[in-house]
C-alpha cells in the first residue's frame, strides 16, 4: 500500500476515483474545497469590513470593483473549469498525454488574457469604473482600488485555472494549501496597510494582490515539483480548434456565470445608484455575505464534480447517479439549516460591517429575502455542476444565463422602477425562484436519460 503522505501515481489515483464509495470520496474531496471556498469568501468579507470603516462611499466602491474581480475570475474559471472537467474525463479514460496538453494550454491562455485585461483596464481606468456603476462620489475610491487590483489580473486568473485542475484530478488538498495561505496573508495585511500605514482603500487592494501572488506561487509549485499528476510545460500548449472547443463547451457556463455576475453587479449599482450610496453599500455587503454562505455549497459541489467526471469518463453511470443523489439531499438539508440561522441573525450580521442605519436597514431585509430561498440554491448550483461535469455545457449555460441574465436583469430594471428600494431587494430572490423552476425541470429530464444509460460495473 502506498504511503498516504506521498502523491498517488496516475493508476492509483484512477482506482481511487472510480472505486472508492462515492459518499466517502465526495466528502474527502469536498472537505478541502469547502475550506478553500469558505476561507476565500471569508477574507473577501473581512476585506469589505475593513474598507467599510473608511465610510459608506468606500464600502460601495468594493461593490463596484467586485464586478472587475468577477471578470478576472471569469477568465480563470473559463479555462480552469473548462480544462478541469475535460481533464477529469480524460484521466478517467486514461488519456494522460492529452490531459497535460489541455491543462498547459489553459494555464498560459488564462494568463495571457489576464495581461490584456490589465493593459486595457489601466489605460481606461476612470471610464471603466463608471461603466461598472460608479457614481462620482464613489469614483475616487473605486479607481484607487481597481488600479491596484488590475496589476494582479494575470496571475490571479492563472491561479483559478491551476486550482480547478488540481481539484479535477482529485487533489483538492494541494489547491487548498495555496488558496488558504494567500487568504491568511490577506487578512493579516489588510489592517496593516489600511490603518497602520494609512494607505486607505489602496492598501486593501495592495494586500489583495500580494496575497494572490502568494497563492499563485504555491499553486505553481505543486506542478513544478510533480505533486500533481499533470505536467505543466509550454511544450504541451496546443492551439487547436478541437481542444479549445472542448474547453469552451464545458467552461462556458462558469464563464457566463461570472460575467453575468459582473453584469448583474453593474446593473445593481446602476439601478441602486439613484437611491444613494447607502443602498449600493447595503447590497454590496449582502452580496459578500451570501457569497460566503454559498461558498460551502459550491465547495461541496466541487467535491462532486471530479467524481462525476471520472465516473462519466469510465462509463460508471450508476456511480454518477449515486453521487448526485447524495449531494442534492445533503445540500438541501444543510442550506435549510444555514438559511434559518442567518435569517435570525441578519441585523447583527449587517452591524458587524457598518453602523450606518440606512445601510443596516436596507441590508437586513435583503439578506432575509435571500436566506428564505437558500434551500433552492442547492438545486440551482448542483444541477449546473452535474451538467458541466458530464460535458453538457449547453444545459449548464442555460442555468447560468437564467439566474443572472434572463431573469435578474429585467427584474431589477422593472422592479426598481415600480417598487423603489424594495424592488432592488426582491430582484435576486425572485430570479432564484424562476431559476429553480427551470433547473429542476431540466434536471428531471436528464435524470431520466441517465437511468436509461448502460453502466459499466
Amino acid at each position: 500500500m502506498p504511503n498516504s503522505r506521498m502523491p498517488l501515481d496516475s493508476e492509483e489515483n484512477y482506482r481511487r476515483m472510480t472505486t472508492t464509495p462515492v459518499r466517502r470520496l465526495i466528502l474527502s474531496l469536498a472537505a478541502p474545497t469547502i475550506t478553500t471556498m469558505l476561507v476565500t469568501a471569508f477574507y473577501n468579507m473581512v476585506d469589505t469590513m475593513f474598507v467599510s470603516r473608511l465610510g459608506t462611499s468606500a464600502s460601495a466602491a468594493v461593490g463596484v470593483v467586485f464586478s472587475l474581480m468577477a471578470i478576472i475570475q471569469a477568465i480563470g474559471l473559463l479555462f480552469g473549469q473548462g480544462s478541469g472537467n475535460v481533464v477529469a474525463r480524460l484521466l478517467g479514460a486514461k488519456e494522460r498525454q492529452r490531459a497535460d496538453e489541455v491543462f498547459s494550454t489553459a494555464f498560459f491562455t488564462s494568463m495571457g488574457l489576464g495581461l490584456l485585461l490589465t493593459i486595457f483596464g489601466l489605460l481606461f481606468l476612470n471610464p471603466f469604473m463608471r461603466l461598472l456603476g460608479s457614481t462620482e462620489t464613489i469614483l475616487p475610491y473605486a479607481a484607487d482600488y481597481a488600479g491596484t487590483i488590475l496589476v494582479g489580473a494575470p496571475y490571479m486568473a492563472a491561479s483559478f485555472t491551476m486550482n480547478n485542475n488540481l481539484r479535477s484530478e482529485g487533489k483538492a488538498v494541494l489547491g487548498m494549501v495555496g488558496i488558504v495561505s494567500g487568504a491568511v496573508v490577506n487578512v493579516v495585511l489588510d489592517p496593516i496597510f489600511i490603518f497602520v500605514l494609512d494607505l486607505g482603500i489602496r492598501g486593501a487592494a495592495l494586500a489583495t494582490i500580494i496575497s494572490q501572488m502568494v497563492s499563485f506561487l504555491i499553486l505553481l509549485s505543486q506542478f513544478l515539483s510533480h505533486r500533481s499528476n499533470l505536467h505543466l510545460s509550454v511544450r504541451h500548449v496546443r492551439f487547436e480548434r478541437g481542444l479549445f472547443g472542448d474547453m469552451m463547451q464545458v467552461g462556458l457556463p462558469s464563464f457566463l456565470r461570472q460575467v453575468l455576475g459582473s453584469i448583474a453587479g453593474i446593473c445593481m449599482n446602476l439601478f441602486a445608484g439613484p437611491f444613494g450610496d447607502a443602498v449600493i453599500a447595503a447590497m454590496t455587503i449582502v452580496t459578500r455575505v451570501t457569497m460566503f454562505l454559498n461558498a460551502a455549497l459550491v465547495g461541496f459541489g466541487q467535491g462532486f464534480q471530479p467524481v462525476a467526471g471520472f465516473s462519466w469518463g469510465a462509463r460508471k453511470i450508476d456511480r454518477l447517479r449515486d453521487a448526485f443523489r447524495f449531494c442534492l439531499k445533503t445540500g438541501v438539508v444543510a442550506f435549510l439549516a444555514i438559511g434559518a440561522v442567518c435569517f435570525a441573525a441578519a441585523r447583527w450580521v449587517m452591524l458587524a460591517f457598518i453602523a450606518d442605519p440606512t445601510v443596516v436597514e436596507v441590508g437586513t431585509l435583503a439578506l432575509r429575502f435571500q436566506c428564505v430561498l437558500m434551500p433552492i440554491q442547492a438545486v440551482n448550483i448542483l444541477s449546473g455542476m452535474l451538467f458541466q461535469a458530464t460535458g453538457k455545457g449547453g444545459r449548464s449555460s442555460i442555468i447560468a444565463l437564467a439566474r443572472q441574465g434572463i431573469f435578474f436583469i429585467p427584474l431589477i430594471a422593472v422592479l426598481s422602477h415600480l417598487l423603489g428600494v424594495l424592488g432592488i431587494q426582491l430582484s435576486q430572490p425572485i430570479a432564484d425562484v424562476l431559476t429553480f423552476l427551470l433547473a429542476g425541470s431540466m434536471t428531471l429530464r436528464y435524470w431520466r436519460e441517465l437511468q436509461a444509460m448502460p453502466s459499466v460495473s
